[in-house]
């Protein structure tokens, strides 16, 4: 058995990392190459862009595409890139990691799929998307490369992957492609038999998501999807620690962490609106009871506009602190 699949993911700073790893690739190279870049439903040029850069052929994936060495298979705008078996898989389903196209999709499917056939190689980015899909390439007998968090762009991804995985290698930029040109088509070992939650769990990414499907690899939480409102579930024994929601919503811890903070920030400024309205209509309405003689009442508005701008103070202390 031989090592022919390279799955590749990457966020901010990747466009520049995936054109320097591929003029760095060999014109024969005995391996597919899987990629997903955080580009959202944004139009891409990236497969134009990679065949400019170096000798392999590149486009976007489409659905149920069969899988041939020296070509790279970019994940297209919007859409999750899995591997089922010896062809592509596209899917419009749940963000994961507040991404679509994830990466923790395109790993997990193909360590299910190819277990020990796969090179996952992660790259410049934010957050902690691809730290699980690569855990799942190590326990299914993939090899596993992380890119120097020094070298790149943004660190934040490869030092999660690392906090992850102890990889095979971790190199700078320039020397992930001299690898994976002699790694592809090297002989594989047997594979382990992938586990049976890790087979759960790409089911419910390829699949319609159920509470059932959900309780046999997970949880309940008392924390709730940012995206849908619904409750999450913790994953059980997942590396990293993970929730996922009913519907099919992922996040890392990181991810979520990020998420929570940005609607506690928001709630605060509609909080912070909301008193400064209210204390602009307290000193309204209490100039115009002054004005017509009613000063207890004009008193008490002022009064009242006095705390509504001293709760205002402090949630704009908070803010500057958070």
């Amino acid at each position: 058995m031989m090592r022919d699949t390279v799955v590749v993911g990457t966020s901010t700073g990747g466009v520049d990392a995936l054109r320097q790893l591929a003029a760095g690739l060999p014109a024969r190279f005995d391996a597919a190459i899987l990629v997903v870049l955080h580009i959202g439903a944004n139009p891409s040029m990236l497969p134009q862009m990679l065949m400019q850069a170096g000798p392999l052929p590149a486009h976007h994936a489409q659905d149920g595409e069969a899988v041939l060495p020296g070509v790279i298979y970019v994940a297209p705008p919007d859409h999750h890139l899995m591997l089922d078996g010896d062809r592509t898989m596209l899917r419009r389903g749940p963000k994961e990691n507040f991404a679509r196209p994830a990466i923790d999709p395109l790993f997990r499917s193909a360590a299910v799929s190819r277990r020990n056939r796969v090179i996952g190689a992660i790259l410049t980015g934010q957050l902690d998307d691809g730290s699980a899909g690569l855990h799942a390439v190590h326990e299914c007998g993939g090899i596993t490369i992380v890119q120097d968090p020094d070298s790149a762009y943004a660190p934040d991804m490869p030092r999660n992957a690392l906090r992850a995985v102890t990889p095979h290698y971790v190199l700078p930029l320039d020397g992930i492609a001299p690898e994976l040109a002699r790694l592809a088509g090297s002989v594989a070992h047997a594979p382990p038999e992938p586990p049976a939650s890790l087979v759960v769990e790409h089911g419910l990414s390829i699949g319609p998501s159920s509470i059932d499907a959900v309780q046999q690899i997970a949880l309940p939480s008392v924390l709730t999807c940012p995206e849908c409102g619904g409750a999450l579930w913790e994953i059980r024994d997942a590396v990293p620690p993970r929730f996922r929601c009913h519907t099919g919503h992922t996040f890392g811890l990181l991810t979520l962490r990020h998420a929570c903070h940005n609607a506690l920030e928001h709630m605060l400024y509609d909080s912070l609106r909301a008193l400064h309205e209210q204390n602009e209509l307290y000193t309204r309405i209490a100039a115009y009871h002054m004005q017509i003689g009613d000063t207890d009442v004009a008193r008490q508005y002022t009064e009242a506009a006095g705390r509504a701008a001293a709760s205002a103070r402090r949630i704009e202390g908070w803010l500057r602190e958070s």
